[in-house]
This record gives structure tokens, C-alpha cells and sequence, in this order.
């Protein structure tokens, strides 16, 4: 497809995409499986668009520099707060060649992750419903987890379900403008925080995110 290798070869030329596994599970994934019927010719736009419920999906970039940051490698245990359409939960389980479990709190959007990774042929994705800021105890502890909404503090059983060594990818600031931070875990339980730079994403709601 020529606009999905053109932007990827955008991202790459702008330093978004670097990584080998990366670049190939994004030329894998087509975007337009994950977009609302009517928006398909928009899906190599490297803009986040509406998927209904308020929601939206992520910018490729925006994907690009998650996946490039959180430092995915096949093998890891991924756990996903906010699934969205599916399309970050794809990307990622190509990466990984590991089940990604993707928790999201509205079961509608939930039912169109499930069958737009359907339709993908993506069968490495287990999508939940549920809070995510509560992460997913069952499957835990996790190499990775990444956020993939906003929220004004980082939530600390997301900490909790990290693995020694695991690395947790969050938006942390305002409704409006956040940081997206790198914390990872060490052999004793303590963390430390990077902040990679600034973003934008939609709300985190939760029991330890905004409340409705």
C-alpha cells in the first residue's frame, strides 16, 4: 500500500521509527481494520481520529514513539490500558509475539476492538473491560505497560504489577496537555521517572484516574 509505506517512511526519516521490530509491525498492521466505516481513506493520515465514544485513536507517530519507547522486544509480557479500536494493541503484539492484554472500560468500544483485530487477523490480543487504572492482577506481573490515555497522577497498582526491571509508559499532567513519562522498576521495589516530552491524550477515568 503506497500511503502506509510513505508515512512509514516519513516516521522513519523524522526519527520516530528506528527500531527493526518495530518499522515491521507497523508496515504489518493496516490501520484502516481499526477506523470507524466511512474513514478508511484517512487511515495513513498521521493525525489521532475519532472512533466514537469520545475517543479516538492514537497519531502512527504517536504509536511509533510508544512502542520505540517502552523498549518492546519479542518475548515481554505487554499489559495496555485503554484499547481503544485495537490498533496499539496490534502493533504491539506484533512486536512482542506474546498475548498483549488491553483493558478498556467502555464495553461497547471493547466489542469493536474485538472484532476490528478480528478482521486484522490479529489473534494475540485479550481485550478486557474494566478499570485500567486498576491494571489486570490476574495476568500480572508485566514487562511493560503502557497507557494509552491521560491521567493526573501515575496509578500505583500499575506500579505493583510491574515486573523487577518492567517499565510503565504513562501520560501524566492536565486534561489538556501532559508528559509522557518512563518509569521503571527496580529489584527492590523502587522506581525511577523519565519524562520523555510533552503530549496530548484523551482522559484516563478511573478509581485512580479523573472520575466521570
Amino acid at each position: 500500500m503506497e500511503k502506509k509505506e510513505a508515512l512509514i517512511e516519513r516516521l522513519i526519516s523524522l526519527g520516530y521509527l528506528k527500531s527493526p521490530s518495530v518499522i515491521e509491525a507497523m508496515r504489518a498492521v493496516d490501520r484502516d481494520f481499526f477506523l470507524p466505516r466511512g474513514m478508511e481513506r484517512f487511515a495513513y493520515d498521521d493525525s489521532p481520529l475519532p472512533i466514537g465514544h469520545d475517543q479516538t485513536i492514537s497519531a502512527p507517530h504517536m504509536v511509533a514513539i510508544m512502542c520505540e519507547k517502552a523498549d518492546l522486544h519479542a518475548g515481554q509480557k505487554v499489559l495496555e490500558i485503554g484499547a481503544g479500536s485495537g490498533y496499539h494493541a496490534c502493533v504491539t503484539s506484533k512486536i512482542t509475539k506474546q498475548r498483549v492484554y488491553s483493558v478498556e472500560r467502555l464495553p461497547e468500544l471493547a466489542e469493536e476492538a474485538k472484532r476490528n483485530l478480528a478482521r486484522a487477523g490479529c489473534d494475540k490480543v485479550v481485550v478486557i473491560v474494566g478499570d485500567g487504572t486498576l491494571g489486570y492482577p490476574p495476568e500480572a506481573p508485566y514487562d511493560r505497560i503502557i497507557v494509552t490515555a491521560a491521567a493526573p497522577d501515575i496509578p500505583k497498582p500499575l506500579v505493583e504489577q510491574l515486573k523487577a526491571g518492567g517499565k510503565l509508559l504513562i501520560p501524566v499532567g492536565s486534561r489538556w496537555a501532559q508528559d509522557l513519562l518512563r518509569i521503571t522498576k527496580h529489584d527492590d521495589g523502587t522506581t525511577t521517572k523519565e519524562n520523555l516530552g510533552g503530549c496530548v491524550f484523551v482522559p484516563l477515568i478511573g478509581e485512580e484516574g479523573w472520575r466521570e
